[in-house]
């Protein structure tokens, strides 16, 4: 059988995840210049125990899978 030259996928994306305190983490995504930042806030902070006096609210991942969903 001859061997398949082409590769099947198409696209890999690479993306590095830094943990910076709690649940505050910052992501470096492809097409973006700036890092993400993700975390928590309002019901999800709270849902959490997460005070956001002490960690910054900032938009949570299930906030960025939903909006990708929808777009």
């Amino acid at each position: 059988m001859p061997e398949n030259t082409h590769d099947p996928v198409v696209y890999r994306s690479h993306v590095r995840i830094e943990r910076l305190k709690g649940p505050i983490r910052r992501a470096f995504v492809p097409a973006n210049d700036d890092p993400v930042m993700f975390g928590v806030h309002s019901e999800v902070a709270q849902h959490y125990g997460v005070d956001n006096d002490v960690h910054e609210a900032y938009t949570t991942t299930l906030d960025y899978v939903i909006a990708a969903a929808a777009g």
